[in-house]
């Protein structure tokens, strides 16, 4: 007997709605019977390592410390996309007639990752010193 697709669907809706019901039944317990102190300004001031919080919590990073780490990611990512289709290209050449076209999408991807690696090159992202 083939059981349909939403059929498949149920025991992970199943455990969704358990692990939905079971958060928020422990925040309505932990509000229902937790205990009520009073808040003093001592008890509200933010507490680290025994120092007292005297001036700023974080330095300021420089945007391009963000800017590298975004560019990071990107090229990341075009790891993440190419690993499957190198698993799988040799299978895809056999069962396609349009070889020219598998290998075509993942030279244009290759391409316009390279003309955004090169504006970056341009625009001197990936130089820390300035």
């Amino acid at each position: 007997m083939q059981d349909s697709q939403i059929a498949q669907y149920i025991p992970i809706l199943i455990l969704l709605a358990a692990a939905i019901g079971f958060a928020a039944g422990v925040l309505m317990i932990s509000v229902l019977i937790g205990f009520k102190s009073k808040h003093t300004k001592a008890k509200d001031t933010a507490y680290e390592c025994g120092k007292d919080p005297i001036g700023e919590g974080a330095s300021r990073f420089s945007v391009k410390f963000y800017l590298v780490a975004m560019l990071f990611i990107l090229f990341d990512i075009e790891v993440v996309f190419m690993y499957p289709w190198a698993v799988v290209y040799r299978d895809m050449l056999a069962e396609h007639a349009t070889r020219n076209l598998i290998f075509g999408s993942m030279l244009s991807f290759i391409g316009i990752l390279f003309v955004g690696y090169l504006y970056a090159l341009k625009k001197k992202a990936f130089d820390w010193k300035s």
